[in-house]
């Protein structure tokens, strides 16, 4: 379990990993940082046990700062709010902040360990637990942990790199014969992720969740060459360690100053082109050093889908895995995936996104029945891939809600939203009446795998079947993914194959008029909203933005009340 930002809990047995999810989904709180009591309650009641089946509990992160929440949870609830901005800008906006950036050295103290534990032990035990051994897995292990052991290929170069936590803000690991091994670590105050931080508040967003739209209004600046960025000297990378030119304060200070005379679509090009640069030759000097070309990556930076791509590129790299839960959320199944390797020696598991709550047709139905403005039709699975097919190819846009909800910040075609991928009427109409999206924030698509090279320029070190990295559209091909395309010609793809053979149905249907499986995809959530969990769920969304139609458990709904 993990109790800190965008808290949740996570299953395994032996090499299996049961049930993983964030307790966001529960709570409706995006990011929720409060203790995971439903999320771990649903894992439990998902395999059928008691809380005293449980043998071995793990947690994560005994830094000072982490402990200080556990002891006064309240000043977690106060920074969540903050963060979100959830309340009036407060005085001392400022100081704020660079207190938190202050305490960036601060790792775990002598007295971490003991009282975090005291704290973790004794909510699990009023939530029913006994007789349980608590494990405690440092944050960068659990990283690597996700990355490695849940890697489509065998003994990777692991990598880390995130904003901070237990005192490191990245590491080097090696996976080899069974054994998990960490070479190198970059210190909390040596962070590129405190940097990129820094920007999107700076910016004005939201820290820990705004950063994709730094990332994003990168693209349109006008490009200048690295030498003329005001950023260039931030940081160096030497050999495989990276190195910060300023303390996280003074550099707060710094970029505010620079950031007081710079558009801010500038601005964010010039931390995205810093980032870059340091991400690839970091990546590259690793695998130079290790001498090992497969290389799997974890930690929120590695979210940034720009770097990932020119890490991608890199001609030394032979396949490359991005954990798909590759922030803070994925500490929870890291720490049971390092607690099992040490009791067990299990160090690889066949992984898929699919492992959060399912409900059946009679419970869907039931929530359907209540609403008197809907009407609806039981389809069977091929119908209803058939059905969603034709309605996308009309020129509609259509919510998909099946099977068990995916894990991680991205919908891959459980919970999703679903348009034509070559429309921007729709795709406009899809972010005026549900998603309300900033204007310069792309939409991913969706794609059958064996029509990536036809719609890529995809170099095959590794299917992204988890929306991880971009690629570039191949020319020509305007007319059917203009509403995937970036404005530098980039998308986020998601490329689908046997892993979702219900998703791949509807995708063929698409095709077989477009010529391409392509569609849009985006999550099943309202902006600033988790991704919906269960079917009262999507049923409040079609309501509250008067979509017309949907698809959920082997039902077509359609809203009478509909725009």
């Amino acid at each position: 379990m993990w109790d800190g930002h965008d808290s949740g809990a996570a299953l395994i047995d032996d090499k299996r990993i049961l049930f993983a999810a964030n307790e966001e989904r529960f709570t409706k709180r995006k990011l929720e940082v409060n203790f995971p009591y439903n999320a771990i309650n649903a894992a439990l009641e998902f395999a059928k046990l008691k809380p005293t089946d449980i043998e071995h509990v793990a947690f994560t992160t005994t830094e000072f700062t982490k402990t200080l929440e556990r002891i006064m949870p309240y000043s977690k609830e106060n920074y969540y709010q903050f963060r979100r901005r959830k309340i009036l800008k407060p005085r001392f906006e400022n100081e704020r902040h660079k207190l938190k950036y202050f305490l960036t050295s601060f790792g775990v103290l002598p007295f971490c360990n003991g009282i975090s534990s005291y704290i973790i032990g004794r909510t699990l035990r009023h939530m029913g637990f006994k007789d349980f051994k608590l494990h405690i897995v440092e944050h960068h292990v659990a990283h690597a942990a996700t990355a490695g052991f849940t890697a489509p290929f065998r003994d990777p170069l692991v990598i880390t790199v995130d904003g901070l936590g237990d005192g490191l803000s990245g590491s080097i690991s090696t996976l080899n014969n069974g054994r998990l091994e960490r070479h190198k670590k970059i210190k909390a105050t040596d962070s590129i992720g405190i940097f990129y931080e820094q920007v999107t508040n700076i910016v004005g967003m939201r820290e820990l969740e705004d950063e994709g739209k730094i990332m994003a209004m990168a693209d349109y600046s006008y490009p200048f060459d690295f030498e003329n960025n005001k950023l260039k000297n931030f940081f160096e990378v030497h050999g495989t360690s990276i190195k910060a030119r300023y303390s996280p304060l003074k550099q707060f200070d710094l970029l505010q100053r620079i950031s007081w005379q710079t558009p801010r679509e500038q601005f964010s090009y010039m931390a995205q082109q810093v980032l870059e640069k340091v991400l690839v030759k970091f990546v590259q000097n690793a695998i130079d050093e290790y001498g090992m070309g497969d290389v799997a990556l974890a930690g929120g930076i590695f979210s940034n889908v720009k770097a990932n791509m020119k890490i991608r590129m890199l001609d030394k790299l032979r396949h490359w895995f991005v954990f798909p839960h590759m922030g803070d959320g994925g500490m929870a199944l890291g720490g049971a995936l390092y607690t099992n390797y040490l009791l067990n020696g299990t160090t690889h598991y066949d992984f898929g996104a699919y492992l959060g709550n399912a409900y059946g047709e009679e419970e869907t139905l039931r929530e359907i029945k209540k609403r008197e403005w809907l009407k609806y039709e039981i389809e069977s699975p091929a119908e209803q891939a058939k059905h969603a097919a034709e309605l996308i190819n009309g020129n509609n846009y259509v919510f998909w809600f099946q099977g068990r909800m995916e894990y991680g910040p991205r919908a891959l075609g459980n919970r999703s939203i679903l348009a034509p991928s070559g429309s921007d009427e729709v795709k406009d109409r899809l972010n005026l009446y549900v998603k309300k999206r900033e204007w310069f924030q792309p939409f991913a698509p969706s794609m059958l795998e064996s029509d990536a090279n036809k719609i890529l320029e995809y170099d095959k070190k590794g299917a992204d079947k988890f929306m991880t990295n971009t690629y570039y559209i191949r020319e020509g091909l305007d007319s059917v993914a203009k509403a995937v395309t970036n404005v530098d010609r980039s998308a986020r793809p998601q490329m689908v194959g046997d892993e979702n053979k219900l998703y791949a149905e509807l995708l063929q249907g698409i095709k077989k008029k477009t010529g391409y499986g392509l569609v849009l995809n985006t999550s099943f959530n309202i902006h600033g909203m988790p991704i919906v969990m269960n079917p009262d769920d999507a049923l409040k969304t079609m309501e509250q933005t008067k979509t017309k139609y949907m698809f959920i458990n082997g039902i077509f709904v359609e809203n009478t009340k509909g725009v």
